[in-house]
């Protein structure tokens, strides 16, 4: 079985299943679904810290699934805006991964476009395959056109 390296932005999930289905990603049903594609060698999931008791029992619960959670603070900057994406992480996480001769496949949970480019690189560059599940409908149309897949989060990976 190939070797898979997982990554999740669990921002980027959490608010695009919210806003298409009013619901939650079920990462429990993803982790057997990408267990039965190869074996799951690396696993990040990408948060932002909370104090907030419910937030720190979810990452607690992905850290029980088996994903390391890689946390960063909320920064409220001074015009009232705030940042806590988690994109730049991912991408040097992921081109350190597809570099290791020991992994065959990128999985990336996430719709945000910024990635079509890494798709590329790691498929072209890397020689990985590099597969993609998001909502489809709040899915960048680059980003799915560069992965190797993509996978349509539907009700099978919803609570």
């Amino acid at each position: 079985m190939p070797n898979v390296a997982v990554f999740v932005d669990v921002q980027n999930v959490y608010y695009t299943t919210r806003d298409a289905f009013g619901k939650h990603f079920d990462y429990n049903a993803f982790w057997r679904t990408v267990s039965q594609q190869g074996d799951i060698t690396v696993a990040n999931a990408y948060a932002i810290a909370s104090s907030n008791p419910k937030q720190r029992q979810f990452h607690h619960i992905l850290r029980g699934i088996g994903f390391y959670v890689k946390l960063k603070p909320f920064t409220q900057r001074s015009d009232g805006s705030a940042k806590g994406d988690w994109d730049v992480g991912i991408t040097i996480d992921i081109i350190e991964t597809a570099m290791r001769d020991d992994i065959d496949k990128v999985v990336l949970v996430s719709g945000d476009g910024d990635f079509d480019v890494l798709a590329s690189r790691v498929i072209e560059g890397y020689g990985k395959q590099f597969e993609v599940f998001s909502v489809k409908s709040l899915t960048a149309n680059s980003l799915i056109e560069a992965a190797s897949s993509h996978y349509s989060i539907e009700s099978n990976l919803l609570l």
